[in-house]
């Protein structure tokens, strides 16, 4: 998987257990967001033989950072058509699967990617409950790399929902890769081809 599909997983795959729920008592800026989730992130400690300490604090902050996910509205646009044709148990089923795609390989993915590079924000726009978080940064092989977080406002918390990489949706770019396997197969494979894809990694 390369650096830009790795970076999709930040926005596209997943409830929060516990987290910044003190710090978001206080509203948080779309900018400040952005910059928890990436520190959150980054902060990620990697390798094969973790402490229970390090597994411990990496179990905290991705939760922290699935926290700044609207997990849910990511999943339904995500699946588009054939989410309403799923059942609630279904629905939370895919959630939580995709939650666990976050936490165990896109976020370490990621964090390992941004951990590296200097990140430039741009102006951030901000238009009732949508705001877009705009930053660039240059990667040694990808080049320079303009990223835009999107974001809604639910509650008194801004959550991300999709990012944007050289204008290309990561959200409507996983969309694409589920409606294949769904259209191919069904449904039941996506969820297995998922379920295997989280048992090798544990492996």
């Amino acid at each position: 998987m390369n650096s830009r599909n790795n970076l999709f997983f930040l926005v596209v795959f997943i409830l929060s257990l516990f987290g910044l729920s003190s710090v978001i008592a206080e509203e948080v800026s779309p900018r400040s967001t952005v910059e928890i989730l990436i520190k959150s992130i980054s902060s990620l400690e990697t390798g094969i033989q973790l402490s229970p300490e390090e597994i411990k604090k990496n179990d905290l902050l991705s939760y922290n950072a699935l926290d700044l996910l609207n997990i849910k509205e990511i999943c339904r646009k995500a699946l588009g058509k054939y989410w309403v044709k799923r059942s609630l148990t279904e629905q939370k089923v895919f959630v939580d699967l995709l939650s666990l795609m976050f936490i165990k390989e896109a976020f370490p993915n990621s964090g390992k990617f941004f951990s590296t590079l200097k990140l430039i924000y741009g102006q951030t726009s901000i238009n009732k409950s949508k705001a877009n978080v705009p930053l660039s940064v240059v990667h040694d092989k990808e080049g320079e790399i303009n990223i835009v977080f999107h974001l809604y406002k639910y509650s008194n918390q801004w959550q991300v929902v999709d990012v944007a990489l050289d204008g290309i949706s990561m959200r409507n770019n996983l969309r694409s890769k589920l409606y294949k396997i769904i259209s191919k197969n069904n449904y039941q494979e996506l969820v297995r081809r998922l379920e295997q894809k989280l048992t090798e990694i544990k492996n």
